[in-house]
């Protein structure tokens, strides 16, 4: 196969492909007299692998493990694939404790509120187990807006903030992003939206996270193909 020939299978373009040779994620490659390069099977694989991971790990790490494939031993690319599903696991597990945490934070009732209700940045980041900076970080970035005490002009929360603060960590802990929470706590802040949108955002995150499985399954597929003429089955 040409150059031209692999980049069109796996959907790259020609240099791309030759950055994924210069990178060490192919195998070396032949070459005609004329210094053409000729591709194989195990070039094809490698790519494929090799694209299938980056979804599911990001291009560092797909290129860490594919190029164990290469060098060997086995047990060390096998490794490597280990971890990553352990990481995707712990993320899953995550997932799951936000779900139900933001269900259950969400349909709470506010009740009657009183000023004493309110809690201080330091009382707040105790309950929640998260440093006092990290809250005024919420603040800056518009996701959790407390009043300030009239008197000392210092940040305080009310029980609705605190909600917001519950939800905004549980939904941190799942992987949500910074921009898109920025995007979504407003709308949370409106009567009987919050459990929806949050379940709503939590089934998005689900969805990456199940996608990025699906890759990391793909690209273990490949990476056995190329495994199995070597003779390299643990």
């Amino acid at each position: 196969m040409r150059t031209a020939d692999v980049a069109r299978r796996v959907g790259y373009s020609v240099q791309q492909v030759r950055n994924l040779e210069r990178d060490g994620v192919l195998p070396p490659v032949t070459r005609t007299a004329a210094g053409h390069r000729i591709y194989g099977e195990a070039h094809l694989r490698s790519a494929v692998a090799y694209r299938a991971l980056a979804v599911g790990v990001g291009p560092v790490e797909a290129k860490e493990i594919v190029r164990a494939i290469h060098q060997g031993p086995a047990g060390r690319a096998l490794a490597l694939l280990d971890a990553a599903h352990a990481r995707l696991h712990e993320e899953r597990t995550r997932l799951r404790q936000a779900q139900d945490a933001a269900r259950a934070i969400s349909s709470e009732p506010m009740g009657d509120v009183r000023a004493s209700d309110a809690m201080s940045v330091s009382e707040l980041a105790a309950a929640l187990g998260v440093r006092p900076s990290t809250l005024r970080h919420w603040h800056a970035e518009a996701l959790v807006l407390p009043d300030r005490d009239p008197v000392r002009g210092t940040r305080r929360y009310t029980p609705a903030q605190v909600r917001d603060a519950r939800i905004v960590h549980q939904l941190r802990k799942a992987g949500y992003r910074i921009a898109p929470l920025r995007a979504l706590m407003p709308q949370l802040r409106h009567p009987g939206r919050a459990a929806e949108d949050v379940v709503s955002a939590l089934a998005g995150r689900d969805a990456q996270v199940t996608a990025r499985s699906q890759a990391l399954l793909d690209g273990a597929a490949a990476l056995s193909a190329l495994l199995c003429p070597r003779g390299q089955r643990p």
